[in-house]
């Protein structure tokens, strides 16, 4: 009877998430998304040398290890972005649409004796969401990009001694887009024509890895280093115009296309202290090789305005992210969690553009864990303020605008999960 109850509820919550993954959209400062479960967004996921929680799978799956028995984590993060922009040209100011995201995750973690354990994870690690109005002063440049990406990710993790753990996964990958602006027809035929809209919609998949380790030099002191491999994605998809007169197909017409990203390889590092039997601190930091984004070219099956390829460069750079995260143990069933977090952007000055309006971050976080026996529901709160920044370069010049001016952006972070623990 006892497995029959378990077996419903492990479909049950798969059911739930898997509902909850098909109609969520992705959104993150640049592409990389880390909400990945309530606890860790608390202390602004200073997790690399700590956990309690099946989230680990993510953030060091070394850390599994120190999960007993089988224990499931499901939750989401509502996000409610913000970013307007304030033209150079005349002083309008243009915002984004509202709207709201919630990037959801699913962990199991189970431990096979005190050497060896597994962890499975099904998340977001990468996405972003942007609509402009159709008419905004940027409109040439974009109008809507959107991205989202769901991984799978089994993990192994075995203790090699009492003290240090290591551990290795794989990242099967798929990622969706869809990219659209206007085309300034007048500009090209010389008529009062409006503006046709253009639009690509492609998806693909990749394979990566992950690998982790934790050593737990005393029991007040430890350290953990994750690493997840870059992983290739070849999307294919088509690319359609609305155009304003059917007299344009011959220099507009629809067709398949295709293009490559390589998503950027990544660090974690983080050293965890405990203060006393009820506070734990933890200090890390983040390193993301955004290098591998040098430029989007989409390669077409026929040619767009006597052209086979439309190529943006982007030539972006690495960043880091350094962060500090507290938990405070109120009594055994109740902790306090807080956390803040600085990173700098991905985007040179060059090729900053509104499709991903990327700056220097702050993120201020705070939460709660509540146990209660076999659950623990985990509820945190995270203010992200993207630092403001000007575009002062020639990106849009020749499509018909460049959109220079002031960019503002913000977000709000509502995380949810909870952990059952068999």
């Amino acid at each position: 009877m006892k497995e029959k109850t378990l077996s419903a509820m492990v479909k049950t919550v798969l059911l739930i998430f898997f509902v909850l993954l098909t109609f969520s959209n992705a959104y993150g400062s640049g592409f990389g998304i880390f909400t990945q479960g309530a606890s860790a967004l608390g202390q602004a996921a200073a997790v690399v040398a700590h956990t309690d929680q099946p989230s680990a799978v993510f953030y060091n799956p070394a850390l599994i290890n120190d999960l007993p028995g089988t224990q499931i984590e499901l939750g989401t993060t509502l996000t409610f972005p913000s970013r307007s922009f304030t033209s150079a040209l005349d002083g309008t100011r243009s915002s984004t649409e509202s709207d709201i995201f919630y990037p959801s995750t699913l962990f199991l973690t189970h431990a096979f004796n005190d050497r060896f354990s597994a962890g499975f994870g099904a998340f977001t690690p990468f996405g972003q969401g942007t609509r402009w109005d159709d008419n905004w002063e940027g409109r040439y440049i974009t109008t809507n990009a959107e991205m989202e990406t769901y991984t799978l990710n089994p993990a192994v993790s075995y203790r090699l001694t009492p003290r240090i753990s290591i551990a290795a996964g794989l990242d099967f990958l798929w990622l969706k887009t869809t990219m659209e602006q206007k085309i300034n027809t007048q500009a090209i035929t010389g008529l009062p024509l409006a503006d046709t809209g253009q639009k690509f919609s492609g998806d693909g998949n990749g394979v990566g890895y992950n690998l982790g380790i934790f050593i737990n030099f005393t029991d007040s002191l430890s350290i953990g280093v994750s690493y997840r491999s870059e992983i290739e994605v070849d999307i294919k998809g088509d690319i359609t115009f609305d155009r304003p007169t059917a007299l344009l197909e011959g220099l507009l017409p629809n067709t398949a296309g295709n293009t490559e990203i390589t998503l950027p390889q990544q660090v974690f590092a983080g050293i965890s202290y405990r203060i006393s039997e009820r506070m734990m601190v933890e200090a890390g930091m983040r390193w993301e090789d955004w290098s591998s984004f040098n430029e989007l070219k989409i390669d077409l099956n026929r040619p767009v305005l006597f052209q086979q390829t439309i190529t943006q460069e982007k030539d972006w750079h690495d960043t880091y992210a350094f962060n500090i995260g507290a938990r405070y143990l109120i009594n055994e069933n109740l902790a306090l969690l807080g956390g803040y977090l600085y990173g700098n952007n991905a985007v040179p000055d060059h090729s900053f553009e509104p499709s991903v309006p990327d700056s220097d971050v702050h993120l201020f976080c705070a939460g709660i864990d509540v146990k209660y026996k076999q659950i623990n529901v985990g509820l945190s709160y995270a203010y992200q303020l993207m630092e403001k920044r000007d575009k002062l370069n020639d990106v849009g010049a020749l499509s018909g605008g460049t959109a220079n001016g002031e960019y503002e952006s913000d977000a709000h972070m509502l995380a949810v999960s909870l952990v059952y623990r068999f």
